[in-house]
């Protein structure tokens, strides 16, 4: 079986950018982190953040951070793996936002995943839910992820 990841020539979805604020987190507390937005008969799916950890009950897209030495699409595979028990077989890289908590700045690494193999399961007993673009926007989306959402309406590409 063979993999398709593919991100941009022209981007590094790894290259730090652009200036500062001030008042954002030191680079120390920034994090690089892949999320995959996996979809499935022109639905994609959401994971609800549990109980006991940081933004429960905000809804966002399957992943986690980039260990160290960990390319983006790895991480994609180990994190989809982890969470959800499939591994991705089609995966294009969307873009990459960078966003500021009080306690934290995320640098979020977005790709489409159109094919996976697995059947998915909440591996760490969180809830998810395949969504339409419709039933997505009535729900609270991660501030980081909200945008994304809106940007969902037609689909992966």
């Amino acid at each position: 079986m063979t993999s398709s990841f593919s991100s941009p020539t022209n981007e590094n979805p790894l290259a730090a950018g652009g200036d500062q604020d001030a008042t954002a987190p030191s680079p120390a507390q920034r994090i690089a982190v892949v999320a995959g937005i996996l979809w499935d008969s022109g639905r994609f799916l959401a994971v609800e953040r549990p109980e006991g950890k940081p933004q429960a009950g905000f809804w966002e897209f399957p992943g986690g951070k980039i260990e160290p030495g960990e390319t983006p699409a790895d991480a994609l595979t180990r994190e989809l793996r982890e969470e959800l028990g499939v591994t991705p077989v089609q995966a294009a890289f969307w873009r990459t936002v960078r966003h500021d908590y009080p306690h934290l700045s995320v640098e979020l690494h977005f790709f489409h995943v159109t094919g996976f193999t697995g059947t998915v399961t909440a591996l760490e007993g969180h809830r998810f839910a395949w969504l339409t673009w419709d039933e997505a926007m009535r729900l609270p989306f991660l501030e980081a992820d909200l945008p994304l959402v809106a940007d969902l309406r037609d689909g992966p590409g």
